[in-house]
C-alpha cells in the first residue's frame, strides 16, 4: 500500500472536514487502515478511501484521553487519576517557573 501521506500507527491526522484521528492499525495484507478519531469513533478504510480522505498530520492532542473516552468513574483503579493529577500539577508548576 503506497499512500501519501504515509500512515503510520500512532500519527494523528486531520481530515478536510477537520476531524482528527489516529492511525491505530494497519493490515498490509487487506490493505486498510484502522483509524480512531478523537471522539473515539473507530473506523477502517481501504487505500482508496484513504486517498479520498486527503489527511494533513498533525501533532497528537495535549488531552490524549480523548479518544479513550475515559471516565474518573469507569477506572478500574481510581489511584492512577490522583497519580496523573499529582503529576499533572507537578507540570503545571514547572510550567508557571518556566514561563
Amino acid at each position: 500500500m503506497k499512500l501519501e501521506p504515509t500512515p503510520r500507527v500512532g500519527d494523528w491526522y486531520r481530515n478536510t472536514t477537520g476531524e482528527a484521528f489516529e492511525i491505530v492499525a494497519r493490515d498490509d495484507d487487506d490493505d486498510t487502515l484502522e483509524l480512531q478519531y478523537y471522539d473515539g469513533t473507530v473506523e477502517e478504510l481501504d487505500a482508496e478511501s484513504w486517498e479520498y480522505l486527503r489527511p494533513q498530520p498533525i501533532d497528537p492532542p495535549e488531552d490524549w484521553s480523548g479518544s479513550m473516552d475515559l471516565a474518573r468513574e469507569d477506572s478500574q483503579h481510581p489511584e492512577i487519576w490522583s497519580e496523573t493529577e499529582d503529576w499533572m500539577r507537578r507540570l503545571e508548576r514547572l510550567d508557571s517557573h518556566l514561563g
